[in-house]
């Protein structure tokens, strides 16, 4: 299979993931310290997620359950589209 060039590097992706995060959190006027205490995700792992965007994905969906947001985690990779007719043939068997 071709390898796709990207764009982005993986540090770029998951700090736009985590700004987004952030003003998500801003918007609904919840600071850091209160979203720890809501998510059980430490103050500092917080901190460093908004930013850096390094975050574990079990702390990330804690937080997303946290602001309201778990359709989105849900929702990550299920309209992946096929990238082949072979692909498409080996999903369905």
């Amino acid at each position: 299979m071709a390898r796709r060039f990207v764009w982005e590097t993986p540090e770029e992706i998951d700090k736009a993931l985590a700004g987004r995060f952030r003003e998500i959190r801003r918007r609904r006027k919840i600071s850091q310290q209160e979203l720890s205490n809501t998510s059980g995700v430490s103050y500092g792992s917080i901190k460093r997620f908004e930013s850096t965007g390094n975050i574990s994905l079990s702390s990330l969906t804690k937080l997303a359950l946290a602001l309201g947001l778990e359709n989105e985690i849900r929702s990550l990779f299920t309209e992946v589209p096929y990238l082949s007719i072979e692909e498409v043939i080996r999903g369905n068997k």
